[in-house]
């Protein structure tokens, strides 16, 4: 088994070490346009390898062709907003970058899976879509596992609960619109709504749809460690094939009376990638909290339809 991770910055590199110490695939192929960083970073991580115990060989590359063959890409590139950058002028390089890499990917690879972490998730998903030619079942973005596990761990934090104890669902688009689900997040199995009463579960709802600005606002730099960590989550259930049940964002062509975009639902994870779209019963809140993500998510794809009508992308 091969897996590839497309950008070596503080994500990527975590992505890799996270998957290297699972000891679930042969090789992991770190690639970076910057020379030198992951050669370095893979031999840092191979030299960690006795001390951590694992056999997975890591390394690093400038091209593509070490990447050939891979099983599982997670695809990481892609830039931050800096100041005075517009939205727009973000969205576009970003799909640039996405859209560049996963072509020259699939090149070698055409039989893999690919998961997005570059932002904004929910559109460079699509554009990964649209760029590798795959079926939807094998492209998805990685948000819900990374949110779910913030929520998961302020819950665990407020009861004072090993974090193995709690289980939750979250839907929606990754960011200020994502649905956290209360009465579906249990610990020990007990529903949470029975260990916290509503006013305190709206707080910590709260605080997992701006966790990231948290971070940002604390180190002035965006979370590595929890989007690494939630990519390589994913990464494993698809090499083990072991049908794991998380959020992800994923196509949907009906489900939940959605059409046509990726977004963050509940999905049966193996080996032929997003294995099924599962369903629940949501209330008429959180029908329409998902409603409103989704409209949001059509926005911004509207916004890149706009952007390549203008020109401004290829």
């Amino acid at each position: 088994m091969k897996v590839t991770v497309i950008g070596a910055g503080n994500v990527g590199a975590t992505v890799a070490e996270c998957v290297a110490r699972q000891d679930v695939a042969k090789e992991v192929v770190m690639v970076d346009i910057k020379d030198g960083m992951p050669q370095g970073k893979a031999l840092d991580m191979r030299e960690s390898s006795p001390i951590h115990g694992f056999d997975t060989r890591v390394t690093g590359t400038n091209d593509y062709g070490p990447t050939e063959d891979s099983d599982v890409c997670i695809i990481t590139a892609g830039l931050p907003r800096s100041p005075g950058m517009s939205r727009d002028d973000l969205l576009a390089k970003n799909t640039e970058i996405v859209g560049g890499v996963t072509e020259q990917f699939v090149e070698g690879s055409p039989d893999s899976t690919i998961i997005v972490v570059a932002n904004p998730l929910d559109v460079m998903t699509y554009v990964a879509y649209e760029a590798s030619g795959f079926p939807t079942n094998r492209v998805m973005g990685m948000a819900g596992v990374l949110d779910t596990g913030r929520f998961r761990s302020f819950i665990a934090e407020e009861l004072d609960v090993s974090v193995r104890d709690v289980q939750a669902l979250l839907m929606g688009g990754h960011g200020d619109t994502m649905v956290p689900l209360p009465r579906y997040t249990t610990v020990g199995g007990i529903p949470v709504p029975q260990l916290i009463d509503d006013a305190r579960i709206e707080e910590i709802v709260e605080r997992t749809k701006g966790a990231g600005g948290e971070i940002v606002d604390l180190m002035g730099t965006s979370a590595w460690y929890a989007p690494g960590a939630a990519a390589a989550e994913m990464t494993e259930a698809i090499l083990k094939d072991n049908k794991h049940i998380l959020p992800c964002a994923a196509y949907c062509d009906g489900e939940y009376g959605l059409d046509d975009l990726f977004i963050g639902v509940p999905v049966k994870l193996g080996a032929g990638g997003v294995e099924e779209v599962i369903e629940v019963d949501l209330d008429a809140d959180e029908k329409a909290q998902l409603k409103t993500s989704a409209g949001h998510v059509h926005s911004n794809l509207d916004d890149l339809q706009r952007l390549r009508d203008e020109g401004k992308i290829g």
